[in-house]
C-alpha cells in the first residue's frame, strides 16, 4: 500500500469511528504526522488533500516545511514534540500550533516570542496523564493550575490538551483523563490517539488525532 491508499484507509477508519461513537462526521481532525519523512515522502499526500501535519523537530521541520508549504495552500503544521527552550523563537515563526507546552519555563518563552513577533499559533498543553519520569508533559494534578498560570499570568490562549498514554497500558481511561481536564477548563481541542489507538481515542471525544505509520509505514 502507498501512503495516499494508506491516508484513504485512515479516513475510512476515522469516519466509521466517529459513527460509531455516534458523533458526527468530520468532528474529527486528523494530524498526518511526517516525521523522518521527507519532502518528496510527503507530497503525495498533500497531493491527496491531507493539509494538517505533525512533526517531532524544530530543526528537521525547518528543512523540508517552508518549501512544502509554498508549493501548498492551506497547510496547517503542528509541533507534536517537545520544545526546547532555545528552539522557542523558530517555532513560534514556523509552527502554526505547538501542542507540547508542558512546563513553565517554555510557555514563558512562548509568550516572550508570541510578543516579539506578532504571530499567534494555537497552543495545547501537553499532560503526562500517565505520570511516566521519562516522558513530557505536565502531571494531570497539576494542569489545571498550570492552565490557570498560562491563561492568567502569561496572556496565553490555550485552547488545547495533549497526552501520549503509556504504550503498555490501556489508553482508555487515559483519554478519560484528558476530557475530564478539558471539562473542567473549558477546553473544546483533544489531541489524543495515534495509529495503533485512534479509534478508542474517538470513543472517548478526541477532536484531532496524530497518525504517522498507518499512513507513511514504519520509520
Amino acid at each position: 500500500m502507498n501512503a495516499r491508499e494508506n491516508l484513504e484507509r485512515v479516513r475510512a477508519a476515522i469516519a466509521a469511528a466517529e459513527a460509531e461513537a455516534g458523533r458526527e462526521s468530520g468532528a474529527v481532525r486528523l494530524v498526518a504526522v511526517s516525521k523522518t519523512k521527507s519532502a518528496d515522502e510527503i507530497r503525495p499526500v498533500i497531493e491527496a488533500g491531507q493539509r494538517v501535519f505533525g512533526e517531532n523537530r524544530v530543526q528537521e521541520a525547518q528543512s523540508k516545511w517552508p518549501g512544502l508549504k509554498a508549493e501548498a495552500q492551506g497547510i496547517e503544521l503542528h509541533l507534536i514534540g517537545p520544545l526546547q527552550s532555545n528552539k522557542t523563537a523558530d517555532a513560534v515563526a514556523l509552527f502554526d500550533v505547538i501542542q507540547s507546552v508542558d512546563r513553565e519555563k517554555i510557555a514563558r518563552e512562548i509568550a516572550r516570542e508570541i510578543k516579539k513577533q506578532d504571530r499567534h499559533p494555537g497552543l495545547y498543553v501537553q499532560v503526562n496523564t500517565g505520570s511516566e519520569p521519562q516522558k513530557a508533559g505536565i502531571e494531570p494534578e497539576e494542569a489545571d493550575a498550570f492552565i490557570a498560570m498560562c491563561r492568567d499570568d502569561l496572556d496565553l490562549k490555550i485552547t488545547g490538551l495533549m497526552c501520549i498514554p503509556p504504550v503498555d497500558e490501556n489508553p482508555g481511561p487515559h483519554f478519560a483523563l484528558l476530557g475530564k481536564i478539558a471539562g473542567r477548563n473549558d477546553i473544546k481541542t483533544l489531541s489524543m490517539g495515534m495509529s495503533d489507538d485512534f479509534e478508542t481515542a474517538i470513543g472517548l471525544g478526541a477532536t484531532e488525532v496524530r497518525v504517522g505509520s498507518a499512513i507513511f509505514g514504519a520509520r
